[in-house]
């Protein structure tokens, strides 16, 4: 069972309950029920070893057993995972011991980001939703905005620009793992300049760094972000490798030279119309064969629902687009801006690449 296959009516019943939900998988996260649900695969086993869940499934009794719980009330609380569609659960036979379950692969894992101490959402709810709670009607039809004293896009002062980079940061997870993954076909040994365009705080670019010895990385951000990648650079210990460079892209020509040239999580902010003339600055500031470099949530029913949360914020800031494109938008716009050989690289986040 997925959500997404649910009546309208079911699935507005789980939004409706959605506090209780995350309660639900939170005190499975800590308890321990999702390790037991979705634990290693025995030896050998062939299916278990390539998804790395139990296909067999565990038996309610083993589960209390487990837990120290007791097999009726987890009986309830495991109806609640599965009409999330977290777990799949088999019955033989009326009594309760002849109930088996298993966790959807990736569980433990997604409970983890979502609702682990160390969570993306957790730190989203630090920004001010919710002035806009109860009220979307008045923001529809603009007369309510998020004040810019509050939230300013682009950030407004160095308060607010180093509360957004902290949270950019967070979530650089999957570009990170892609960035490694591609690491030797991007660049391998040999000693390139790159431009991390809206870089954020550095560290992207200290990531990279640590596995590509031969790299330079300089991060192009507002002159307020300066003192943000210095203590990156302190901490990182990567020296005059990490560099900065101050400037506002909307503001003319990107800085030139550069063998390749990044935008990460940072074109999707804007109208397509800037979108464009970044990647032309972009065109020009690379040298002969150099590279461009694109990576960020395009488009998917998944990535949709993981930015559910900026998309409702951000209702209330008509500065910021944040529109998720396909990769199919961005293939387009790089080969009208005379970028050639347009690969896409597979990855948590999918990252393309374009030759100038």
């Amino acid at each position: 069972m997925n959500v997404t296959t649910l009546s309208p009516r079911a699935l507005l019943s789980l939004l409706a309950n959605g506090t209780k939900a995350m309660d639900v998988v939170e005190t499975a996260l800590r308890l321990g029920l999702l390790d037991a649900l979705d634990p290693e695969p025995p030896s050998g086993a062939e299916a278990g070893a390539q998804s790395g869940t139990r296909t067999d499934g565990v038996s309610l009794s083993e589960l209390s057993a487990r837990l120290g719980v007791v097999p009726g009330r987890l009986y309830k609380m495991l109806d609640c995972l599965e009409s999330l569609g977290f777990v799949h659960r088999e019955q033989s036979g009326d009594e309760l011991d002849l109930v088996r379950y298993r966790a959807v692969p990736g569980l433990r894992q997604a409970a983890e980001a979502v609702a682990g101490p160390d969570s993306l959402e957790r730190d989203r709810d630090r920004y001010p939703w919710r002035l806009l709670h109860g009220r979307l009607v008045d923001v529809l039809r603009g007369e309510m905005s998020i004040p810019a004293a509050t939230f300013g896009w682009p950030p407004r002062d160095e308060e607010q620009l180093a509360d957004f980079e902290q949270s950019m940061a967070a979530g650089l997870g999957p570009v990170i793992e892609t960035f490694r993954a591609h690491a030797g076909w991007l660049w391998g040994e040999r000693a390139l300049r790159l431009l991390d365009v809206g870089g954020g705080d550095g560290t992207l670019a200290a990531h990279l760094l640590e596995r590509s010895p031969a790299l330079r990385v300089d991060v192009f951000n507002l002159p307020a972000a300066e003192a943000l990648v210095s203590r990156t650079r302190k901490e990182s210990g990567l020296g005059g490798r990490l560099g900065f460079v101050a400037g506002d892209f909307l503001d003319g020509p990107l800085p030139g030279g550069y063998d390749a040239l990044s935008f990460v999580r940072v074109l999707h902010d804007w109208p397509v119309s800037t979108a464009r003339a970044l990647l032309r600055k972009a065109h020009a500031a690379l040298v002969p064969d150099g590279r461009i470099l694109i990576c960020e949530e395009f488009r998917t029913p998944d990535r949709l629902a993981g930015q559910f949360f900026w998309s409702y914020f951000l209702m209330g800031v008509d500065t910021c687009v944040s529109r998720l494109y396909e990769i199919e938008h961005y293939v387009r716009l790089l080969e009208e801006s005379g970028f050639r050989d347009v690969t896409v690289l597979p990855g948590p986040f999918e990252l393309i690449t374009a030759t100038r």
